[in-house]
């Protein structure tokens, strides 16, 4: 098949198209590279952040477009796929859709199904937009939603959702929030996560070693919003009063390269508070035997049918959780070494990146089947 892969979100299109290759495909990525961390494409239609920013990235894209032609599948990352307004992707869309054989859009981020849903019908006990019935009303959260709903993005989002051939959520947050809309055309497929090779194991440090080093990436503009800064404070009071105990790694806004350097030979990763399961960075670091705190809900085990592996430290979404989890962890040292182990088979068993190729690929084999019926 021929892919064509539109956007990024945390490394997933730029692995995705890494195990369709080694099956077989025929696969370009178009992006930006998701901002400064700068993953890998084959196109880059990263936006300028001169005055004439949008207007170069459109001259761009309009003389990309007759490239993006003649592809069996067509897939974006989210409805704001490009670095331009929303007003300017709706013929851009419609352009690709026209022009190729099938579009599948994936649910992995922020877009106005993820805020409405959560902010409105709260079917999550939280989220980035709830606490259980009570609804975020700081600063990030307000944001988000001023800009999704009742805008040309919420017009964007349900033009696509409602046109696309396919909806693929990579979470089961996301899965939650658009297979009550869509549940004939919603499918999910867990994020892709190349694994190490044997010598990138991190799974005898603690035991090497006295201190448990503790890793927390902090994005720009985003830790209230994600709960980074609660994690944070909880990571760096352990640290104070454990200090022969504890050494905490602290990264803000590197490229993904350097990011992976910092957090290699850590013990434990902090990520995502409100969520209920594990993205790409801490799966990354969990590939490693670096264990996740941070969202491991029953939900997450359940969609993925694992009735077996726990290797997930889940918080709930409050300072206290975070802070009498990693308390236990620094105290009962003898969990480490089982959940590192853990950590590994479990990204192995779900996330290996040719396996979740393996995936898209049967979903775009049945949509391109269905098109040769309707013909």
């Amino acid at each position: 098949m021929k892919v064509l892969l539109i956007g990024e979100y945390s490394n997933v299109h730029a692995t995705l198209a890494s195990g369709l290759r080694k099956i077989g495909h025929d696969v370009t990525v178009v992006s930006n590279g998701d901002f400064w961390k700068d993953y890998p494409r084959d196109i880059d239609v990263s936006r300028k952040t001169s005055k004439w920013g949008g207007i170069m990235l459109m001259l761009k894209v309009m003389s990309l477009l007759p490239r993006l032609r003649n592809y069996d599948i067509v897939q974006i990352i989210n409805p704001m796929f490009l670095e331009l307004k929303a007003e300017r992707l709706f013929n851009i869309y419609k352009y690709l859709r026209t022009h190729n054989k099938r579009v599948v859009m994936t649910a992995m981020g922020m877009d106005w199904y993820w805020v409405y849903v959560n902010t409105h019908l709260k079917p999550l006990r939280y989220s980035d937009f709830n606490i259980g019935n009570e609804t975020r009303t700081d600063e990030p959260a307000r944001r988000e939603q001023q800009d999704w709903m009742g805008t040309m993005k919420e017009k964007l989002n349900k033009t696509i959702a409602n046109d696309c051939d396919a909806i693929v959520t990579g979470l089961y947050e996301y899965d939650v929030c658009y297979r009550q809309f869509f549940p004939n055309k919603t499918f999910f497929i867990p994020q892709p996560i190349v694994m190490p090779t044997a010598t990138d194991y991190n799974i005898d440090n603690a035991n090497k070693d006295n201190k448990l080093k503790l890793f927390i990436g902090i994005s720009k503009n985003r830790s209230e919003y994600k709960g980074t800064d609660i994690m944070l404070k909880a990571a760096e009071d352990i640290a104070r009063k454990y200090p022969d105990m504890v050494e905490l790694r602290k990264v803000e806004g590197v490229p993904f390269a350097q990011y992976k350097e910092i957090m290699n030979g850590s013990d434990a990763i902090l990520d995502q508070l409100y969520s209920y399961t594990p993205s790409m960075n801490p799966l990354e670091a969990m590939s490693k035997g670096i264990i996740c705190i941070g969202g491991g809900e029953p939900e997450c085990y359940e969609i993925l049918q694992e009735n077996e592996l726990r290797p997930i430290i889940n918080v709930l979404p409050n300072y206290e959780s975070v802070y009498n989890e990693l308390e236990q962890l620094v105290l009962h040292r003898d969990r480490i070494e089982k959940l590192k182990r853990e950590s590994i088979e479990y990204v192995r068993r779900h996330h290996e990146y040719v396996k979740v190729a393996r995936q898209y690929e049967k979903l775009y084999m049945k949509l391109l089947h269905h098109e040769k019926q309707i013909k």
